[in-house]
């Protein structure tokens, strides 16, 4: 699967991962205690919504265009603000031209006591995520290959923090990666926040994905998923997940909350398909 990112910015997988990411980004922002953000396949961080490549395939219009002016219940919409405030603030004339990776909505969400590392090993892409953050003292920008991250870049000094994993899934194997790469993090860094982003392609694969991580000997595992369309022989992305650990006690309900709606809203046939499951239990105290 190539996953060329600015041709899909801002389709349903990345409302599904962005919405996670700012939920888990307010959430650590409830303490005063600092934080970092490590994303270890950043991207260009920002993309435009009117490049040949996005017009292409208009996929954001099935994503981030259905909910942008969405009306929702109060509930839902304050867990959704955080994400949504940065797409708007991204396009203050209100018609939407730009979208924000997720570089760029940590960036927005963070506060002065807390840092981001970002991480791109493509090195026209580095450059372009460098020229974005040119100046800015809380964002630092490596060309690197992000496997490498989770083995040289954990534990951050402030010891509070989010590891994002989000590989573009252009070779084979990646998933098997996802789970040694998790496993090594998580030994240098057992109390940090782990998000994993899957495409939902290979079904066969994403279940072996999912048996490993249940048996990875890590404890506190839960599986966002959400699907816009029933399953078929076509090599297609239906869906996608994302894999939390030692997610905040909050995030459970709240996605409890939010995956309904966006699945209704964002489904091809106006048939939610959504699924919370916990693959691993909490440490035992």
């Amino acid at each position: 699967m190539n996953y060329r990112h600015a041709y899909h910015a801002g389709n349903f997988a990345d409302v599904v991962k962005h919405a996670v990411l700012a939920r888990l980004l307010d959430y650590l922002k409830r303490k005063d205690k600092a934080f970092r953000v490590i994303d270890t396949h950043a991207g260009i961080g920002r993309y435009d919504l009117a490049s040949p490549q996005a017009q292409k395939t208009g996929e954001w219009r099935g994503g981030i265009g259905r909910l942008i002016d969405a009306k929702f219940d109060q509930p839902v919409a304050a867990l959704l603000s955080p994400y949504l405030d940065t797409v708007r603030a991204l396009n203050p004339a209100g018609a939407l031209q730009s979208y924000p990776g997720s570089p760029v909505i940590a960036r927005h969400l963070l506060r002065k006591q807390d840092r981001l590392s970002l991480f791109e090993k493509h090195p026209q892409d580095a450059r372009m995520l460098k020229g974005l953050f040119s100046g800015d003292i809380q964002c630092r920008v490596t060309e690197l290959d992000g496997w490498l991250v989770l083995g040289a870049h954990v534990p951050p000094k402030e010891k509070r923090g989010l590891v994002l994993v989000d590989p573009p899934f252009e070779e084979g194997g990646e998933y098997d990666r996802l789970v040694a790469g998790l496993q090594k993090a998580h030994r240098r860094w057992p109390g940090g926040i782990y998000a994993l982003w899957y495409p939902l392609k290979d079904r066969k694969a994403v279940a072996a994905f999912r048996r490993q991580l249940a048996g990875a000997g890590i404890a506190d595992i839960i599986d966002v998923c959400l699907e816009i369309r029933a399953p078929s022989d076509e090599p297609r992305l239906d869906g996608c997940g994302m894999v939390i650990v030692n997610p905040p006690y909050t995030l459970e309900g709240e996605c409890g909350m939010m995956l309904p709606v966006l699945a209704a809203l964002l489904a091809e046939d106006g048939v939610p398909r959504w699924s919370l499951e916990r693959l691993a239990a909490e440490r035992s105290q």
